[in-house]
């Protein structure tokens, strides 16, 4: 018997134990009903059947066996994708997802196997259907993957936008204390509080920039027309003051006007400064050039020290990737 026509045959064996085994998910199939444990199962299956009938050439198969077949532009979900988007609803993770799969092609094979006998099971068939299952299951793992990415994504959101507010209450509470009690020891404590409520103020707008390239919207940027030396020489003097056994040096030349985010150039020579000093060689002079011209702006940040190591350098703009702490 050919493994499509079985398929339509018994769907109903095969879904009873497709339900069974998402019953064993928990604890997110502990409150399913059969229908959602069943979920998309018929039209993932229909969708194998039809796909088992199609022609396939070589470079074909040998895509859709590593989760690669083509997708049309602007083609609608396939059933293996919204299965996922809804598995994640239901708080299946990424690995009880992919068991489901497992369990399919099992079920399926050893099902049709059985029912082929006395008669050997026509092996092209279960080649292609091992093809169509890698296939659903790369599209069920690409639609989960990202549903979740953006659902956490959404939440950082939200979490640093309500922060915000009980954020801003402390801060100027801890101003008020300040005021009326400047060289006391409630000033003092104050002073503290509105220092540490400015560092978390930072973090919170870090965590909405990060959240907003997450989902693609981009960072906010605030332009206006400013003097980039000027700029580099105000956010340089807090550098110094935070670390004053070190020596800056700032060049300015030529014409360094332009349009541009201030506060976000200040974020990015603070941290390639404060780069320079902590992994520069101890006592050595960090300098910073600002060079305008008729192209543009250029600002460059240089320290004397080790040169990073050509493995390191292809990987350090990766998240969390640094060197060593040795000069």
């Amino acid at each position: 018997m050919r493994l499509g026509n079985f398929i339509l045959r018994d769907m109903d064996q095969i879904l009873d134990r497709w339900e069974a085994f998402a019953a064993t998910r928990l604890p997110a199939a502990d409150s399913m009903s059969a229908l959602a444990l069943r979920d998309h199962g018929p039209e993932i299956l229909k969708a194998i059947v039809a796909d088992l009938g199609d022609p396939q050439t070589p470079e074909e198969q040998t895509a859709k066996s590593l989760g690669q077949a083509p997708v049309a532009a602007h083609a609608p979900e396939t059933a293996a994708q919204t299965h996922a988007v809804l598995r994640a609803k239901s708080g299946f993770n990424i690995e009880q997802l992919a068991s489901e799969y497992r369990a399919l092609r099992a079920s399926v094979l050893s099902l049709w196997i059985e029912a082929c006998l006395p008669e050997p099971p026509v092996v092209r068939d279960m080649i292609r259907f091992n093809e169509a299952i890698d296939q659903a299951l790369a599209e069920s793992i690409g639609f989960f993957a990202a549903h979740v990415t953006r659902s956490r994504n959404l939440l950082l959101g939200m979490l640093s936008h309500d922060l915000r507010s009980p954020l801003q209450t402390i801060q100027m509470t801890a101003k008020y204390l300040r005021q009326l009690d400047s060289n006391g020891d409630v000033g003092q404590a104050a002073g503290r509080l509105i220092t540490s409520g400015a560092r978390m103020q930072k973090l919170l707008d870090d965590l909405v920039d990060f959240t907003r390239t997450e989902l693609g919207v981009g960072i906010s940027v605030s332009l206006r027309d400013v003097d980039l030396g000027a700029v580099c020489e105000e956010e340089l003097g807090h550098v110094r003051a935070a670390h004053p056994g070190r020596v800056i040096e700032l060049e300015v030349v030529g014409d360094c006007r332009g349009t541009c985010d201030a506060g976000r150039i200040q974020q990015l020579l603070n941290n390639l400064v404060v780069n320079a000093i902590h992994y520069g060689e101890a006592g050595g002079t960090t300098r910073v050039a600002v060079h305008g011209s008729d192209s543009g702006v250029r600002i460059s940040v240089a320290n004397p020290g080790k040169m990073i190591d050509r493995e390191l350098l292809a990987q350090i703009f990766e998240p969390l990737r640094r060197g060593t702490d040795e000069p």
